[in-house]
């Protein structure tokens, strides 16, 4: 591959953890020049005193002194405040369910340290400890797009979080454990003298939260404003609560007077949330969402560019499986996705990715999602409101 040789230096987000620690590995072994940076993106301490950031730190520092590679620290706290964190509380003060992660990786890992990195470091590439893949086209002009690609392991593939990441950062991006299995990485590490890391309990919240509840946490960034609980089905008052914002769709709540447990089913502009009985209940199932502007990772597919829909796969979080659907582009590159078959709490705020086979096409973020098997059953006025053209052309998938 012509694009490989050409690359001599690398920088590796090196984060503490055991993933960026054998991708830089892996690096190393293969004769690259390799750049450990470590990115600080957020600098509160947690309410016991204890700054996880810190902790990451010196593990960051330990893997690059193992691995003999040069270490740096650059901050984008700013940057991370005004391109995630504020949109993350403007989202939820509207009431919806923002992806803080996808937005990390969009403006912060692929755009600021792929700049840093080549701007300031002098490096040809970037690379980070995600489980993905790319593709490796056989020039390296800068019109040869590349594929992001599903990684060999299903379980920890993570090309969900980079559906939102530029074109031009990928081409500059190497994924070195998008051919490795999990357990795979941890072995590396345990036989590198990195058992340390390898050990080390992984990172799965928002890198702000630490070790703080995230319901207690949000409340000191968004003002609470009370509201009611209806229920859907009769439209009664059965309880208040302090904000919308401490509540998704499809999430349970603690409501007396029901004899099985209720959900949240819908919020509205007015602060009130309609609640449902049962977790089953129709109006938790639908199969259209429509979604901002569309960000395609390599190309708009031709078949959305002839005037076409596009038939392909479709998830909305992480770890739900791939789901056939088909898009249709609307005004100004909005979607209208339908799914083959209806799914649970589709969700205003979160992405919906798309994928064709191994590849992630790219993602738009959920602007609305209905009509819901409730929704049709009772014939409701906004059943369809303004997008009864386009429900109408797809009624048949």
């Amino acid at each position: 591959m012509n694009i490989l040789r050409n690359i001599k230096k690398v920088a590796v987000g090196i984060s503490g953890g055991v993933d960026s620690a054998v991708a830089a590995l892996l690096l190393k072994r293969k004769g690259y020049e390799v750049v450990g940076v470590f990115m600080k993106n957020w600098d509160l301490t947690d309410e016991n005193g204890y700054c996880s950031t810190e902790a990451d730190l010196d593990d960051a520092c330990f893997v690059c002194q193992k691995l003999n590679i040069p270490f740096h620290e650059v901050n984008f706290v700013k940057p991370y405040w005004n391109q995630v964190f504020e949109e993350l509380i403007s989202d939820y003060q509207n009431g919806l369910t923002p992806n803080p992660d996808i937005l990390c990786n969009k403006y912060i890992k692929f755009k600021r340290f792929c700049d840093h990195a080549t701007d300031r470091l002098g490096c040809d590439f970037i690379a980070t400890g995600h489980y993905a893949r790319r593709s490796f086209p056989e020039t390296d002009s800068s019109s040869s797009a590349v594929r992001l690609l599903k990684a060999k392991d299903p379980d920890k593939d993570q090309t969900f979080f980079l559906c939102q990441i530029p074109q031009n950062s990928l081409q500059k991006t190497l994924f070195p454990l998008g051919d490795f299995m999990k357990s795979e990485v941890k072995k590396i590490a345990a036989e590198n003298g990195l058992e340390k890391i390898a050990k080390k309990k992984e990172s799965m919240g928002m890198c702000f939260i630490g070790n703080r509840h995230f319901p207690s946490f949000i409340e000191d960034y968004v003002a609470a404003k009370e509201g009611v609980f209806i229920d859907i089905d009769s439209g009664k008052i059965v309880g208040r609560h302090t904000g919308k914002h401490q509540f998704t769709i499809g999430q349970g709540c603690k409501l007396a007077g029901f004899v099985e447990k209720v959900y949240v089913a819908r919020k509205n502009e007015n602060e009130d949330i309609y609640v449902a009985m049962g977790h089953e209940h129709p109006v938790f199932y639908g199969r259209h969402v429509f979604t901002s502007p569309a960000h395609w990772i390599r190309t708009e597919p031709h078949e959305l560019a002839r005037g076409s829909f596009l038939s392909c796969q479709f998830r909305f979080q992480h770890r739900n499986p791939l789901i056939n659907c088909i898009a249709f582009k609307r005004r100004s590159n909005e979607l209208l996705v339908v799914l083959e078959k209806s799914i649970r709490a589709l969700t205003a705020g979160q992405f919906a990715v798309l994928y064709r086979d191994e590849e992630c096409l790219g993602s738009a973020r959920i602007t609305y999602a209905g009509p819901t098997e409730h929704t049709l059953s009772v014939n409701e006025a906004d059943s369809c409101s303004d997008v009864d053209r386009d429900c109408n052309r797809v009624k048949s998938f």
